[in-house]
């Protein structure tokens, strides 16, 4: 069947009570718009941008005209911002944040609590322009954006309350630049502008080219609230122009909602300035049903996850994945189910779905359907339900699709659901994690063994069990992949919008740079610095000592390096010490592979048994004590009380992560669900080192612990000055039960490795200790794969420091998010 058609849902000509009754169709129930268009009118149909607490218009300015989506009418007009606006909007936040970011914790959470009871008492304004402005339907405004908003401001009152005892050890980052989509215009300005200004920031907002007027009222009511001026600003214009808020150099952070493609330019765009940037971005997020599904339950559910918001959501079940005894089932009940749906104006309170934003987004949106069409897939459409007048796109269900098709693998952001078949449990993971997202997903089953370990299982920053789409300020939402990094809500979410107390803002000095001649290097061939000879005495008689090959380590074993090349290695005396691998791209490739191969069975390690084994580090470590402090010595000249003491906090250090292997696996977030909401910190996956050369065993050891305590498999590379010391730890961890290919050591080239590993798309994340250049490379290279980075810009800490060698960023970004919703019900909801 190349498309169908479902029974019409037209309205009934005859409008008599008895004509009513006999086909039960809703009538309109419109709500009033005369209070959102007093608003308009009052500003006379112009709005310009909200900066310092004022409305600003500059003259000479061009206008963006934003129409309803439901009926093409205009609601206003706005400006396209220009430099000189952004230069006043970030001037106005820098000035603000000197005394904002001073102010007691109990002054800001009365701020933030004055703004959401402001909210509160415009709800209704706020709700009427937001549906307006975006096409959406009032009751999804109404009943679920505003009061989320409300709930988001409220919360994060408690944070700025709160900072000083739960965020004691970090300060505000400065001025966050915000950048929003137009799915959710108000709800995901305040995920961002809650947490910033909760953590002693200030925030410049440029919300969407399509979405403007409800980011400008929001602004407005936060000033009749007593926000100070130049705390919240928002600009208007179009991409362009938040590129340039972006690269402002007095912007510290950006905080970005948007699609995959953009959020790649932009960490390309901020790649080694020093800006902190968080990424919420798309998703093709799996619905996955099992046989053991309440079916009836599940049909509304799936009602909730792709066509509310009209499928604009980046976390809408978009791929149904169903148990095959039950697909004809599943499907022939949601055929029945779309063909009673009702689209309409946004303002009727009886309508299931609105308009689509734009007709170029509906555009999109029929494309992604009749190439699956022209593949051969089944598509059901209803048509009937579509009004004449306005953006609409009808609900649809493509069946008979490949798992490579486009409108499998792609992010459609409309009213299109996919549907999939399995068999079991594991097909089903698998097909879930068949995709490069990894923003949200549910599970839909009453064995609740199944469901927690398929939630466990698939690769999501938020799991829901028996439902979809559920948001709450306190639990963080956010994705794995190329959903993103970073968490908006919950205490994960303030993260975002801070930095660690001690350090200093990093302002590197803008560089120019060849990405593709970085890390090029040609193998060592043999020195021409003596080399030491090592005598060891034998029955009387001197002998040169057994030369000592160092190899890389990677599996659980040595390897010798693939180009089998080795470079020297000099001692504080200038002479050769030894040689070690120079490794290549060939030896990174096989140690990610081994790292992929460890990785699954680490992290379900029970975290009693990896402490256990950091332990035992401890314990080996320090039976080598004199030994490696000798070595040491050797390497770096440094007096043998300072080697000895470095050794000590080696040991330490290991007994702090150890400590910390099964103390950092999550909570309970206290949400408005009616059940549990847990929050879990995952592995990261394989996570690649680059180690500093200062403090080169400390560093090393500060490094790759709390990586593998927290489940994770890491590829290092050890300071490039001083490997020896790495080089020969295999020997801890052979002796301390360290499963094969948790660990893994490459020596060579630090720039050379970095290239490779930050280039490696099956590499999760990318921490770098070294220079400014291979810190911008890393973070202009992570835009492929969207890794995560941590990269120090080539500005050293001190790692004897316990505050700057082990504080909670190490845990922070060792860790991802994920938050798994179990609803509840069977007594007393019922």
């Amino acid at each position: 069947m190349a498309a169908s058609t479902a029974t019409s849902n037209s309205q009934n000509s005859d409008n008599s009570v008895a004509a009513i009754f006999d086909s039960m169709q809703y009538g309109p129930n419109p709500e009033m718009s005369q209070t959102a268009q007093a608003w308009f009118d009052k500003h006379g149909g112009n709005l310009g941008h909200f900066i310092n607490n004022q409305w600003v218009k500059p003259e000479g300015r061009k206008l963006y005209t934003t129409r309803a989506p439901c009926t093409g009418e205009v609601l206003a007009t706005t400006i396209q911002g220009e430099d000189e606006d952004i230069e006043l909007a970030v001037k106005s936040a820098r000035k603000a944040f000197d005394s904002w970011s001073k102010l007691p914790c109990h002054v800001r959470a009365r701020h933030l609590y004055s703004v959401a009871r402001h909210v509160q008492k415009h709800q209704r304004l706020l709700s009427v322009v937001e549906s307006l402005d975006n096409g959406k339907p009032i009751r999804e405004t109404r009943d679920a954006d505003v009061p989320l908003l409300v709930r988001h401001f409220y919360h994060h009152a408690g944070w700025a309350e709160l900072m000083d005892t739960e965020m004691k050890d970090w300060k505000p980052i400065g001025v966050i630049g915000g950048i929003v989509p137009w799915n959710f215009p108000l709800m995901l300005l305040t995920w961002k502008v809650c947490p910033a200004l909760a953590m002693g920031n200030t925030m410049v907002l440029k919300p969407a080219t399509y979405t403007r007027l409800s980011a400008l009222l929001l602004a407005q009511i936060c000033a009749e609230a007593g926000l100070p001026p130049g705390v919240f600003n928002v600009v208007t214009g179009n991409g362009a122009f938040g590129s340039k808020m972006a690269a402002h150099p007095d912007v510290d952070k950006i905080a970005f909602t948007g699609s995959t493609e953009v959020g790649q330019i932009l960490r390309r765009s901020l790649a080694g300035t020093g800006k902190k940037l968080s990424l919420e971005l798309g998703g093709k997020s799996p619905f996955v049903v099992f046989d053991s599904a309440d079916i009836d339950s599940t049909v509304e559910g799936v009602v909730d996850a792709i066509w509310f918001n009209q499928g604009q959501v980046c976390s809408a079940g978009s791929r149904l994945i169903v148990q095959e005894n039950i697909l004809s089932t599943v499907v022939d009940k949601l055929r029945d189910r779309i063909s009673h749906l009702r689209l309409g104006h946004s303002l009727d309170k009886s309508i299931d779905m609105g308009a689509i934003v734009d007709p170029s987004q509906r555009k999109t949106v029929d494309e992604y359907v009749e190439d699956a069409r022209k593949e051969g897939a089944e598509v059901y459409q209803n048509w009937d339900c579509v009004p004449q007048q306005g953006c609409y796109y009808p609900p649809t269900i493509i069946t008979n699709v490949q798992t490579s098709s486009r409108v499998v693998m792609e992010e459609i952001f409309g009213p299109v659901l996919v549907v999939l078949p399995f068999r079991t449990a594991k097909e089903a993971v698998a097909l879930g994690n068949n995709t490069n997202y990894g923003l949200a997903a549910s599970v839909w089953t009453e064995n609740v063994s199944l469901a927690l370990e398929v939630a466990l299982s698939l690769k999501a920053g938020a799991v829901w069990i028996n439902g979809h789409n559920m948001f709450d300020a306190a639990a963080g939402f956010g994705g794995y992949r190329h959903s993103g990094y970073g968490r908006d809500g919950g205490k994960e979410g303030l993260y975002e919008y801070v930095m660690p107390k001690w350090m200093s803002k990093p302002r590197p000095a803008a560089m120019e740079m060849d990405y593709k001649k970085f890390g090029s290097h040609v193998p060592s061939m043999p020195t021409e610095t003596e080399s030491e000879v090592n005598l060891v005495e034998v029955n009387g008689s001197k002998y040169p000592s057994i030369d000592r090959t160092y190899k890389n380590y990677y599996g659980g074993s040595q390897k010798r390096p693939d180009g089998n090349y080795s470079m020297p290695v000099i001692g504080a005396n200038g002479q050769v010490i030894a040689l070690v691998s120079d490794s290549n791209r060939k030896d990174v490739r096989n140690a990610v592979e081994a790292a992929h191969k460890a990785a699954p069975g680490w992290g379900k390690r029970a975290a009693h048994n990896r402490a256990q084994i950091v332990y035992y580090m401890a314990e080996n470590l320090e039976q080598r004590r004199k030994e490696v402090a000798e070595s040491l010595n050797k390497l770096t000249g440094r007096d043998m009380e300072s080697c000895l003491n470095e050794v000590d906090l080696s040991i330490q250090r290991l007994f702090h992560w150890g400590a910390y292997a099964d103390k950092y696996g999550g909570t309970v977030q206290e949400t408005m669900l009616y059940g549990a909401t847990v929050k879990i910190h995952e592995p990261v996956g394989v996570i690649a080192i680059t180690c500093p050369d200062e403090s080169p065993l400390l560093g090393f050891v500060s490094l790759f612990a709390p990586a593998v305590i927290r489940g994770n498999a890491v590829v290092v590379v050890p300071s490039e000055k001083y490997p020896l010391l790495a080089a020969g730890f295999y020997q801890v961890f052979d002796t301390s039960d360290l499963p094969g290919g948790v660990v893994n050591i490459l020596t060579g080239n630090k720039e050379h490795l970095t290239k490779y590993l930050s280039e490696h798309h099956d590499v999760q994340a990318m921490w770098y200790f070294g220079t400014a250049e291979g810190s911008k490379f890393v973070e202009w290279t992570s835009a492929t794969n969207l890794k995560r980075t941590w990269v120090d810009y080539g500005i050293p800490r001190d790692w004897t420091n316990r505050e700057q060698g082990q504080g909670e960023e190490f845990l922070y970004h060792a860790i991802q998010v994920k938050n798994v919703w179990i609803p509840m019900g069977d007594i007393f909801a019922n």
